[in-house]
């Protein structure tokens, strides 16, 4: 089953709070896995920055919308119950709590309204802000990526070679910029286009093949560089191109004894974007939450 959104966990969340006892937030999302019969594979899917269960952070949410409210109250770290007014929206048994729901209530009108004020983005309902927030960013990403790879198809075979160096230095392969690229393009042994250190000390090797391609790139390519590492008895090898590889292709390198990893045209912009090789900052953010740490000592 799917995690519910931050809407579908309120009614369910006061309900729990509605004995009037103190509770805590992860006592809460256990419970709610548990009504909701999560597994635990569905307990484990995180938001994509993957630094936060998608569930911890709708019921979160949830808490804090009932909190603006005036349903919840905090009673300390990490605690809650529920108010007089919570109480009162239970006894009146509502089908469910939504966003529309809240706006009976003067202090959620005036949080809501706040806080559209601040980002100047319309709120999707169904989406808490991180989401919406990491949403926004995987768009922004994705554009980013394939005015990239355009770019990328258009340079010439010098550029897109040097482009190869520049971001296997930036990933810690190589060594220096120098060595790698005095190993890469030096080969032309069978599909085979450099050598590069797999780490600094140059205590094991990869072998490259860099080429821009038209079209799918089948298994006779990748089985043509696989053979070319055999009589170099090499054991590791990553072909590159900015154009794709076909299934055939990708079950081959599964299915052999040597390590081959392909890198694709779509991998190979988003791996330029995360070590920002053709690309360039224009801003920055932090998303921060409180440091319950910090407050723990609080007399």
């Amino acid at each position: 089953m799917a995690v519910p959104d931050y809407q579908s966990l309120m009614l369910p969340l006061l309900r729990v709070a509605g004995d009037g006892q103190e509770h805590s937030l992860r006592d809460v999302i256990d419970g709610l896995a548990l009504q909701f019969g999560l597994t635990d594979k569905d307990r484990r899917e995180l938001l994509p920055s993957g630094r936060q269960a998608k569930l911890d952070n709708r019921v979160g949410w949830a808490r804090t919308y009932l909190k603006k409210a005036g349903l919840l109250e905090s009673t300390g770290r990490g605690r809650f119950r529920v108010t007089e007014r919570g109480l009162e929206v239970l006894r009146a048994d509502p089908k469910a709590i939504d966003v529309r729901f809240l706006e009976q209530f003067p202090e959620f009108v005036q949080f809501r309204t706040r806080k559209k004020q601040d980002t100047g983005v319309e709120e999707r309902e169904d989406e808490t802000p991180e989401e919406m927030l990491e949403a926004s960013y995987q768009s922004l990403r994705r554009d980013l990526a394939d005015h990239l790879l355009e770019r990328v198809r258009l340079c010439s075979p010098e550029f897109f070679e040097r482009l190869v160096v520049d971001l296997l230095v930036a990933m810690g392969y190589g060594g220096s910029r120098k060595d790698a690229g005095q190993a890469v393009g030096q080969s032309g042994d069978g599909g085979i286009d450099g050598i590069i250190k797999e780490d600094k000390l140059g205590l094991d090797a990869i072998y490259i093949q860099a080429k821009r391609w038209k079209g799918t790139v089948g298994r006779p390519v990748v089985q043509g560089f696989a053979g070319s590492l055999a009589g170099q008895r090499a054991r590791k090898g990553v072909p590159i191109t900015s154009s794709r590889f076909s299934d055939d292709a990708k079950d081959y390198v599964n299915r052999i004894e040597r390590k081959i990893v392909l890198i694709d045209g779509e991998e190979l912009a988003d791996l330029m974007i995360d070590h920002e090789i053709g690309v360039t900052r224009v801003g920055s953010y932090t998303l921060k939450r409180i440091d319950l740490d910090y407050f723990s000592d609080e007399q």
